[in-house]
């Protein structure tokens, strides 16, 4: 049961961990598109500039800020496949802690089983002990009587006399003898 449970509060922090990454994922994609978008807008504006042939200087510095932008568009592209590479690593964690969870889960269900066998065969087993004590106390109830009555049948004959103590089954015998 605290193994199940540890690796329940696993498998919700690696989703909680895996549900961030994705949104992180989602939002450098946004940005990704957005910078594309603003490449496309630059690259627009310098191929205008540049069949303009105005301002020199001014296509020098979209130039410079063409190659920032595409630099950026780069380093962006690889933090998503990082983070492609970090996303696809917590999935396959989630899948091995969701496993181990329903491994848990089997192997609790066979110990229940089990512990109810051996109640069961307990159960029985007391049931039987009652039933052997019962017929004992009436083996010994009768063995008393039959006792008694050989004790009755042996003093009772003319000349004997009642025993002081109480007597031995092989003292009885040899009275009767």
């Amino acid at each position: 049961p605290g193994a199940l449970s540890s690796l329940q509060r696993q498998l919700e922090l690696r989703e909680s961990q895996l549900r961030s990454t994705t949104a992180e994922k989602e939002m450098l994609q946004k940005q990704l598109r957005e910078r594309g978008k603003q490449l496309q807008a630059m690259s627009s504006k310098f191929c205008s500039l540049r069949e303009e042939r105005k301002h020199e200087g001014m296509l020098v510095a979209m130039e410079k800020e063409n190659c920032s932008l595409r630099q950026l568009v780069t380093e962006q592209e690889s933090q998503l496949a990082e983070q492609n590479k970090l996303l696809s690593e917590l999935q396959s964690k989630v899948s091995q802690l969701q496993a181990e969870v329903l491994a848990s889960q089997h192997h609790l269900q066979k110990q229940q089983q089990a512990q109810e066998v051996l109640q069961g065969q307990a159960e029985r087993l007391q049931h039987r002990e009652l039933q052997t004590r019962v017929a004992l106390e009436r083996v010994t109830s009768r063995f008393d009587r039959f006792r008694s009555k050989i004790l009755q049948a042996t003093f009772s004959t003319a000349g004997s006399k009642a025993p002081q103590a109480e007597l031995t089954d092989q003292e009885v015998l040899e009275a009767m003898q």
